[in-house]
């Protein structure tokens, strides 16, 4: 298959060209109730609706379904399905096409909370397999081989082992061996590579998902890759799953108006990714060891060896200083960080070098950024007492109780009937289920002191539980 076709996106182009007259939807037709020679007029022109030789994303046979093949073509899938509602719908749809209610799955506990939400629906029995705190880097990465070989042996009956890979962070395991130690077993491997929609661009980068065997992998093309916001890529290839199953979901939780605009940035972002070369990669490489090279001399962090995704460049910041006082110092001059964490500043760096303007600005403030105000930081307990944990209640229980708002003093013992999620990264510090245990509180507390932003309400006081004795304090 050719790499620079792109199918829907010339499909679009032809049709706007041919100055058709709308008497179907959308209300804008075609541009024209804009203003003219706004953005919205021009990007208008690409959207479209299922009309005749534009195909239908939920029952592809034309060009959305060609793009479809030149995508699973580069990634090294059997199937791949074009998401325009995230990896969020990607996420919930292969769980629900891969796993009934009350199965078993083993979940990589620090997974984004779609996948949580995915198991909700489902009705599942998550087995949770807490990630190894890492001194180094001073955060949690993934499980250990270990962990993972005992809750397959403690849980042979488990349906499928869900991973996040590479984390937020651009960190890395080997997934392959994790693979063929499932599939040893039987069990199916499903992969949330939000983060790693590039890695097949430079064998520099760490193996992808799908190289390394997985069954069902969901990337987001909108994080690395020239794609709008909201478009997504689904791919499988397994024995042990059909698409269809996975299909029928996608159709239920997909618009039944999907948008062309971001159907036609998935399939030019495929095209993108496909055609970059080795010359192109290595002189990016070059440019982002040189960019680590020029952020290095500040004293007011360090810059993290990577050795996994080497666009993802980590300042640590030392100890002392408020992380996000830092950033709030970049942001005001221009420059905007992905993440902050209680410890760490975390830059997303793009497929493309900087120019020299750019880095020009980032050295000026690189240089002159003075140390905020000393910030006592205070070390939260470690979060996870157990390697291998179920939920103390299950989802169906949790049904049937009531849920009451718990001043945080109280929490600790009780059940929550929510989960606290710290966003970005979208990765919750406590699970809806889990029991509140004290190091719990006092990391929802010191992430709070750090000003990291939460999506819950209320976080000030408390917190929704279900109500039961203060057990385990």
């Amino acid at each position: 298959m050719n790499q620079s076709d792109t199918p829907i996106y010339n499909k679009l182009i032809q049709f706007a060209k041919n100055d058709p007259i709308s008497f179907h939807v959308p209300g804008h037709k075609h541009g024209v109730l804009f203003e003219e020679e706004s953005f919205f007029q021009t990007a208008a022109m690409l959207d479209q609706t299922e009309l005749t030789g534009l195909d239908d994303l939920h029952a592809a046979e034309g060009i959305i379904a060609e793009a479809q093949q030149l995508a699973a073509s580069y990634f090294g899938a059997e199937h791949t399905r074009f998401l325009v509602n995230g990896s969020t719908v990607g996420n919930i749809a292969m769980i629900l096409g891969c796993i009934n209610k009350n199965e078993i799955v083993l979940v990589q506990r620090n997974c984004h909370k779609s996948i949580l939400n995915g198991l909700e629906l489902a009705g599942a029995k998550p087995v949770f397999l807490a990630p190894e705190y890492d001194e180094g880097k001073e955060r949690y990465t993934h499980p250990a081989k270990d962990t993972i070989q005992t809750a397959i042996q403690r849980y042979p009956e488990a349906k499928a082992l869900i991973l996040t890979y590479p984390d937020y962070f651009g960190t890395v395991f080997d997934l392959k061996e994790i693979v063929e130690l499932a599939h040893g077993s039987k069990i199916p491997v499903l992969v949330d590579e939000a983060h790693g929609v590039h890695l097949k661009t430079a064998r520099t980068f760490p193996l992808s998902a799908l190289e390394a065997g997985a069954d069902v992998v969901v990337q987001s093309a909108h994080k690395m890759a020239p794609a709008f916001t909201m478009s997504s890529y689904l791919h499988l290839n397994s024995e042990y799953i059909t698409i269809s199953s996975i299909d029928r979901y996608l159709k239920m939780l997909q618009s039944s108006s999907p948008s062309y605009l971001l159907l036609a940035s998935l399939d030019t972002a495929r095209k993108y990714l496909a055609t970059r070369t080795v010359k192109e990669m290595e002189a990016l490489h070059t440019a982002v060891e040189a960019l680590r090279e020029l952020l290095s001399v500040s004293n007011l962090w360090e810059v993290e060896k990577q050795d996994g995704d080497w666009l993802k460049i980590v300042l640590r910041v030392q100890p002392g200083l408020q992380p996000k006082q830092l950033a709030d110092k970049l942001e005001f001059a221009g420059i905007y960080p992905e993440l902050v964490t209680d410890r760490h500043i975390l830059l997303v760096h793009g497929l493309r070098a900087l120019s020299e303007d750019e880095l020009d600005r980032v050295r000026a403030v690189v240089e002159d950024l003075e140390a905020p105000a000393s910030f006592q930081h205070v070390q939260a307990a470690r979060l996870f007492s157990e390697p291998i944990q179920e939920l103390a209640v299950s989802y169906a229980d949790m049904d049937e109780q009531q849920p009451y708002f718990t001043e945080w003093s109280q929490t600790v013992g009780l059940v929550a009937a929510e989960s606290i999620i710290p966003y970005p990264p979208g990765i919750p510090v406590l699970a809806k289920g889990e029991i509140v245990t004290k190091q719990h509180v006092e990391m929802i507390q010191l992430w709070r002191n750090n000003s990291i932003s939460f999506q819950n309400e209320r976080m000030e006081e408390g917190m929704l539980t279900y109500r039961g004795s203060n057990e385990g304090e």
